[in-house]
Parts: C-alpha cells; sequence; structure tokens
C-alpha cells in the first residue's frame, strides 16, 4: 500500500519552492518511513488561478505505510510545513492511501489540470472520502493542488520525480547502467525504443516521468550521445 502526502502553495516568489519543502519533508519522514520518492504534478495555469510560477503542486510516496500512519505522516508534516511557514503563501496538505483515493480524486486531479477548480469541491470530495484535507495559512488554496495532487500520483500515469530513490546522487554524463541504479526504472527515447546501453549527458540530474507506474527517463540522441528530456 502507498500512503501520498501532497502539498502545494507553500511558497511565494521570493522564497524557497514548494518542490525543495517537499524534499525537505521527505527526507524527515524518511527517518521512520519507506520514502521511494517525491513527484512533481502540473495543474491549470489561467490567468484567474493565483500561482507563484508554475502552478504544480507536489506529491510525497511513502511505501508499505499500515493503516495507522496517515495520521502521524499528516502531524509530523504538519509541523514541518508551520515551522516554515512563508507569509504570503496559502498552503494546503492533504494525506490519503491508496485505497481510499477513488477514480472521483483522480478525476479532479484530471480537471485540475484543464479546468478552473474550486476549495469547495476539493473540501467536498476529500470530507466524502474520509481523508485528511488542511488549510495551514492565508486563503488555504493550497488545498486544491494538495488534492490534486495525490489523485494525480494515484493513477500512477502523470508528472515527474523530482527525486527518486538516489536521483538527485548523479550528475553530468552518466551510463545507462548508473541511471538505473539510482533508481530510474527504464531509460527511453520519445518514441517508446528502450535504451539498454551506452550513455546519457544529464542536464541536471534525471527527472524521469511517471508514466506506468514507472519512473521513465525519456532521452533523444544528438551527435551521438544521449541526452535526457523533462517530460511532465
Amino acid at each position: 500500500m502507498t500512503l501520498y502526502l501532497g502539498i502545494d502553495d507553500t511558497d511565494t516568489l521570493e522564497s524557497r519552492g514548494t518542490g525543495r519543502l517537499a524534499r525537505m519533508i521527505a527526507a524527515e519522514l524518511a527517518r521512520s518511513y519507506m520514502v521511494s520518492g517525491v513527484t512533481r504534478h502540473q495543474l491549470y495555469v489561467h490567468p484567474s488561478i493565483p500561482y507563484t510560477s508554475h502552478n504544480s503542486c507536489a506529491v510525497i510516496h511513502i511505501q508499505g505505510a499500515d493503516n495507522g500512519a496517515g495520521a502521524d505522516v499528516f502531524a509530523a508534516a504538519k509541523e514541518l510545513m508551520l515551522s516554515d511557514f512563508v507569509e504570503g503563501s496559502d498552503p494546503g496538505i492533504c494525506v490519503a492511501t491508496t485505497p481510499e483515493i477513488g477514480d472521483d480524486l483522480r478525476a479532479f486531479g484530471y480537471l485540475a489540470k484543464k479546468n478552473i477548480v474550486t476549495q469547495g469541491q476539493a473540501r467536498g470530495l476529500a470530507r466524502a472520502a474520509g481523508i485528511r484535507l488542511e488549510g495551514l495559512g492565508g486563503t488555504e488554496d493550497g488545498v486544491i493542488g494538495a488534492l490534486a495532487g495525490i489523485g494525480l500520483a494515484a493513477s500512477a500515469n502523470d508528472g515527474r520525480f523530482i527525486i527518486k530513490d538516489a536521483t538527485r546522487s548523479i550528475q553530468g554524463t552518466q551510463s545507462v547502467d548508473a541511471i538505473l541504479a539510482c533508481g530510474v526504472d527504464r531509460v527511453m527515447t520519445r518514441d517508446g525504443a528502450v535504451v539498454g546501453e551506452g550513455v546519457v549527458a544529464l542536464r541536471k540530474f534525471p527527472k524521469p516521468a511517471f508514466i506506468g507506474g514507472k519512473a521513465i527517463l525519456f532521452v533523444e540522441p544528438v551527435d551521438g550521445v544521449y541526452c535526457d528530456i523533462v517530460i511532465g
């Protein structure tokens, strides 16, 4: 069973980003839980939607959590978020396990990628599903992205990993074997061909897409060397 912790709207233009906060929370939770990674999910960009830079949310993936872990993870993450609250931000937090995330929550996630959705919709869905969703300051609009994020993450087919196992431990030009060893499940070209050997020139560190429940790093050949492509 996977436990998903979604957060959103935790930053301002002058502060650290939500992704960085998510990685910090993930590192703290990894002391007690099996954290496999953090995904970034792109939401709808529209003039009437307040957002900092890209309107994306972050979701922490915890594997093998027991039924009682949700309350403890929520409390620990909430404390960390409140201790690092950024004035002017509108943070939200949501926690749910795989069995708690039904088709309606997944549909809400995909709807939030293409349409304007509201706090009322998010809170109503969370209440009906019996999952923890809370605003932690400001307008509390972050509850929208926090809920949408866990719906998208639970679909196992959206976004990209900003960290997966040890992906941030390698940079520069790396062998395919090294990339697979650090936590990427598969290296592929955009047209679906699996790359099993050779080297890849990374822009920074691997940022694999989350597709079919796998971390897929997409690459393209450039002058005889593969270069990574960021998708999601």
